[in-house]
């Protein structure tokens, strides 16, 4: 018995982890340096706060934020995917331990005699046996501990899915919001270039009816009117859209949408220069970046557990128990047995079989690779796109502003003119249509700001980090 033990002992001396150690890529990547988009006003070095909707200084959006994270039913899913991932490693661990039978039997049996050169005869006996069998495999080539390697990877890319998963509802409750305050602007604007233009139409007709003016004036006038009352509908349309998805964002039925955010017409803005760091702490705070880098961690663990299988399985197992003819002798010493040894067992017709299982992993770790390469870069493309969007949209915003500003005084000079008969009310006609597409342009430009605001946000990665325990510190 002590030889056995000490042979057990030397091969779990000897023993290694096979398959290749893993070293992460991310160091190596390019582009750990400022954002090309970010040397544009409006944007400071600083890292983005974890908690960037604050950013914004509006309660209502705070609040929003606070019902989606509590009770949206994607993060009720990722939450338990995370949990499924925990139970899953916990499981693999186990591996690690030794596995123990129980069993009991009690049998009573008739030999015939014949069986035994005793024709004549017969024999009936009754047989009890209790016993306890246990087994341990001995991580010789380090297959379990590349095992749960993979495990923890899988745990920690499970994680980031679900990090990920709340960054983005945190992101589409907020752009749910501001679509509808946009919609509530837009439709602002229109009711105010409707007012404007039902003076012009009532102007147009009392001076028909005095003689001074024309049915053409007054039938324009109508027809410019007509038109922007259209448009009225389609932004009512948008903002009832935009209040249903906020609704479902925040886990309630559509109908159930926050009345005052219905009654928005100023979309968040943040008054106050982004932070948006640079390419390394992009790295570590995508959540999409490092879920790749997890998955590309637990496909090359699963070369290792792939390439154990080359070597031989050692299995140590020890088993006691009683055997007894009678149920009352069990307890007997006489009765008493025990076995202890390894077992080696290797497979030679299956080796190929596992030399295509090295070769399935490797490509999948090789697949992995690409796969972080090409999230890594799109992460790149989507923050410089994102930086590039938000400070071009905000320029496009002064300019209208300014162009707005102008279309106002316009029309109201032509509108004092065409009283006193300078002008034509072709003149006034064209001055009132350009102010109210200017006003249209400038609240649909304020909307896609509102947009790229919440894409930038969302391209940087901040929101992943939180105080509040997740779901993988609870396992």
């Amino acid at each position: 018995m002590k030889r056995t033990l000490s042979l057990v002992s030397a091969f779990a001396l000897s023993g290694c982890v096979v398959g290749p150690d893993y070293v992460s890529p991310a160091p190596n990547q390019p582009a750990q340096t400022p954002f090309a988009s970010a040397a544009a006003p409006g944007f400071v070095a600083q890292e983005p706060p974890a908690e960037w909707w604050h950013l914004y200084r509006e309660p209502v959006v705070d609040r929003l934020v606070r019902e989606a994270l509590a009770a949206n039913t994607d993060l009720r899913v990722a939450a338990a995917n995370l949990r499924q991932t925990l139970a899953v490693l916990r499981e693999t661990r186990t591996q690690r331990l030794p596995s123990t039978t129980v069993s009991a039997q009690g049998t009573y049996a008739r030999t015939p005699g014949a069986s035994l050169g005793m024709p004549d005869l017969s024999f009936e006996n009754e047989t009890y046996t209790v016993g306890l069998d246990l087994s341990y495999q001995v991580d010789l080539f380090g297959g379990i501990t590349r095992a749960i390697q993979a495990g923890r990877a899988d745990v920690a890319a499970s994680q980031a899915t679900y990090d990920l998963t709340r960054v983005t509802i945190v992101a589409e409750t907020i752009r749910a919001y501001a679509d509808a305050c946009s919609a509530g602007l837009q439709l602002k604007a229109a009711r105010e270039s409707l007012r404007v233009q039902s003076e012009t139409f009532d102007l147009t007709r009392r001076l028909e009816l005095g003689g001074s003016g024309t049915g053409l004036d007054t039938s324009q006038a109508a027809s410019t009117l007509e038109q922007t009352r259209a448009n009225i509908p389609t932004y009512e349309a948008s903002r009832k859209s935009a209040l249903f998805r906020l609704a479902v964002m925040t886990g309630k039925p559509p109908a159930d949408f926050p009345e005052d955010v219905a009654q928005c017409e100023t979309p968040p803005t943040v008054a106050q220069a982004i932070p948006v760091g640079d390419g390394a702490s992009l790295l570590a705070r995508r959540a999409d970046v490092r879920n790749a880098e997890r998955k590309l961690a637990a496909a090359s663990a699963r070369v290792g557990v792939a390439v154990a299988d080359l070597y031989p399985n050692i299995t140590f197992g020890a088993s006691v128990g009683s055997t007894a003819l009678a149920l009352g002798d069990l307890g007997k010493s006489s009765a008493f047995k025990f076995s202890l040894g390894p077992a080696l067992s290797f497979s030679f017709p299956n080796v190929a079989a596992a030399r295509a299982r090295v070769a399935q992993a490797e490509a999948g770790a090789e697949s992995a690779l690409a796969t972080f390469d090409g999230t890594w870069l799109t992460a790149l493309q989507d923050t410089e796109t994102a930086l590039s969007n938000y400070s071009l949209r905000g320029q496009r915003i002064e300019t209208l502003r300014r162009a707005r500003d102008e279309g106002q005084e316009a029309a109201r000079i032509a509108r004092l003119r065409y009283r006193a008969g300078a002008e034509s009310f072709q003149v006034v006609l064209d001055a009132e249509r350009n102010l109210a597409t200017v006003e249209a342009t400038l609240a649909s430009a304020q909307a896609d700001f509102s947009d790229a605001t919440v894409t930038l946000f969302l391209a940087l990665g901040g929101g992943w980090q939180t105080p509040a325990p997740t779901p993988a510190a609870a396992g």
